[in-house]
């Protein structure tokens, strides 16, 4: 079978700050930018791969959520506990020091840990949780 991660999900609370970090910070692409105000949804990915791409959507816009289900998801997303992605690249200091000097708040600086994996953490505008993996 040849099977793509085609979409990824993370959720925002400021789609304009979401813009900023995804495609200003990240240097993804804008692929759609539909709706607008509190129902404004990001598709952005990576140039060189236009098969993935990662859906910034606003929390609580599906019309089948309770009020208590918004609440609750609204209140995992203030404790950054969530959503949560990992990308990789093959500079991970590099992208380290770009995306803490764009001010994004670091959980995690570039470290090996001891299964072979070096990466760094941090959040996103809606404090989503972000690690990136050294390839």
């Amino acid at each position: 079978m040849d099977i793509v991660i085609h979409f990824a999900f993370l959720p925002h609370l400021d789609a304009e700050e979401s813009l900023i970090f995804y495609r200003d910070v990240l240097g993804f692409e804008v692929r759609k930018d539909v709706g607008g105000g509190e129902h404004r949804w990001l598709t952005v990915g990576p140039p060189a791969q236009p098969q993935t791409s990662v859906v910034l959507h606003p929390p609580t816009a599906d019309p089948t959520l309770s009020e208590d289900e918004q609440r609750t998801i609204l209140e995992l997303i203030a404790k950054g506990s969530y959503g949560a992605i990992t990308l990789a690249t093959h500079d991970l200091d590099a992208a380290f020091e770009r995306i803490e000097a764009a001010g994004a708040e670091v959980l995690q600086e570039p470290a090996d840990l001891g299964y072979g994996v070096r990466d760094c953490a941090f959040r996103d505008p809606a404090g989503n949780l972000v690690r990136m993996n050294q390839l």
